[in-house]
């Protein structure tokens, strides 16, 4: 296990636990969040080492690595991402100013972005550290993502784009994951990372039952100002943020049944329509932010 003594993010000792959150996809343990005074991250403490942490991604239910359709909300998750595919793909023609460029995406998945970006010309690279889930990247798509190691033997200066949907709060290696995508970008070269905001209204209804917390796979809980202060510290600047609306409403209806243990979608619906209501006014407090982020 790794205690940390100092805030993972910004690496300041001010930190302090907040609660207590459950492990409800795997291991039904109980793992602590903590606070940093400083930059206001939160992150998982007493966390698995990055070679024993596998096995808190083995289920069925973990969607990202099975693509299971199994049960209401996975199949929301795919009825949603059908859609937000391609509005991933014109955020990136948008923010980089090109119709067709060079991509990596980094824990791809089973590929189906990349798939998006390939049908509209641009050349993809993708990484993916579980192996379940390059097979199936091969085997929908004909594509085949490298090893997440490989990242460290990309040629500087390729990428045109780099995206990471969900996966920094998953990296054990965060500063050196964020020194090495600023070296792979282009001059001009665009990083979109979304994460989940745990400063957005549905994250303060559900507390420690809120579902983006997801211990211990999600080492970090970013708010917006630790990831702004994060990307000054390796020389890159976060230009604008985005929010991602349909995920206030996937995470609600997971975060009902971690709370009482049953399915309630109205009440669910309800708190991801308030926390999207939120952000109207401030986007910046969506359940999941893309930030879009340039070297300085």
């Amino acid at each position: 296990m790794i205690h940390y003594s100092d805030c993972p993010v910004c690496k300041t000792g001010s930190i302090a636990p907040v609660f207590s959150a459950k492990d409800n996809t795997v291991s039904h343990k109980n793992f602590e969040v903590w606070q940093c005074n400083a930059c206001t991250a939160r992150f998982t403490q007493d966390i698995p080492e990055q070679d024993a942490i596998g096995a808190y991604y083995a289920s069925e239910n973990y969607i990202s690595h099975s693509d299971t359709k199994e049960g209401l909300i996975n199949r929301l998750y795919h009825t949603v991402r059908s859609r937000t595919l391609r509005s991933k793909m014109n955020l990136i023609k948008a923010e980089t100013g090109l119709q067709q460029g060079n991509i990596l995406d980094v824990g791809c998945g089973t590929g189906a972005f990349l798939h998006t970006m390939q049908q509209s010309g641009w050349k993809t690279t993708g990484l993916e550290p579980d192996e379940t889930a390059r097979a199936k990247a091969a085997s929908l798509y004909n594509i085949n993502p490298l090893p997440s190691p490989e990242l460290f033997k990309l040629p500087n200066g390729s990428y045109d784009a780099i995206t990471m949907w969900h996966v920094l709060e998953h990296v054990h290696q965060l500063h050196e994951y964020v020194d090495q995508l600023k070296s792979l970008l282009t001059a001009k070269g665009k990083l979109f990372i979304a994460v989940p905001n745990y400063t957005s209204s549905d994250a303060a209804a559900y507390k420690e039952h809120w579902a983006a917390y997801d211990v211990p796979r999600h080492l970090y809980h970013f708010s917006p100002q630790s990831m702004k202060i994060l990307m000054k510290m390796h020389g890159l600047q976060v230009i604008q943020t985005k929010p991602m609306w349909f995920d206030s409403f996937y995470v609600s209806m997971l975060s009902e049944q971690y709370k009482n243990g049953k399915s309630n979608n109205i009440s669910a619906f309800l708190k991801g329509l308030l926390s999207n209501i939120n952000t109207v006014f401030n986007k910046e407090k969506c359940s999941s932010v893309i930030y879009i982020i340039s070297k300085l």
